[in-house]
Formats: structure tokens, C-alpha cells, sequence
């Protein structure tokens, strides 16, 4: 579930690959409007699927000249990004 709370972007539930399609376009159109911080705090269970939710995102915002800042990724989705090599691209913040 996605809940916008300003400039934050409050993302809750699993980020698996049974639910991220239904957030890809939401969240697209969320950070290709303003610059946004993503609250991944309540979000969990992740796999896979959530850093291409993450990552599509990030291509979203930059697309569209928006600043994006993720914060709060619970740690099985920082291990799933350094095991990807994709913690660089991601902006995470630690």
C-alpha cells in the first residue's frame, strides 16, 4: 500500500513479486510529480521484485528531473542490494 503524506511516500506491506506490479504505477506517477522520500519502514516481507520496484522508480524521478531518497529499507532489501551490486544506483539512505 502506498499513503502520501506530503513530500513523503509511505510504502507498507510485502514488496514481493505477488505485489509490486499493483504499486509500480502509483508510485511512478508519485515520484515523476515532485521530489519524494520513499518511507520503506512498514514495508516487509521484500524480495527480488522490490529493488525492480525500487529501481523503476529511481528511473521515474530522474526521468521527469525529481529527486528521490529512499529511507527506512528494512535490511533483507540492503542485502538483496549489495548481493545485486545495485546499492550505488538505489539512493539509499543509511
Amino acid at each position: 500500500m502506498i499513503h502520501l503524506e506530503g513530500a513523503r511516500l509511505a510504502v507498507s506491506g510485502p514488496l514481493t513479486i505477488a505485489t509490486v506490479a499493483t504499486l509500480e504505477d502509483e508510485g511512478a506517477a508519485r515520484v515523476a510529480e515532485a521530489d519524494r522520500v520513499v518511507d520503506l519502514s512498514g514495508a516487509g516481507p521484500v524480495d527480488s521484485a522490490a529493488l525492480a520496484l525500487l529501481l523503476s522508480w529511481t528511473r521515474a524521478a530522474s526521468g521527469a528531473g525529481r529527486k528521490l531518497s529512499i529511507v527506512g529499507a528494512p535490511p533483507a532489501l540492503l542485502s538483496l542490494a549489495a548481493l545485486y551490486d545495485v546499492d550505488a544506483i538505489l539512493p539509499l539512505a543509511r
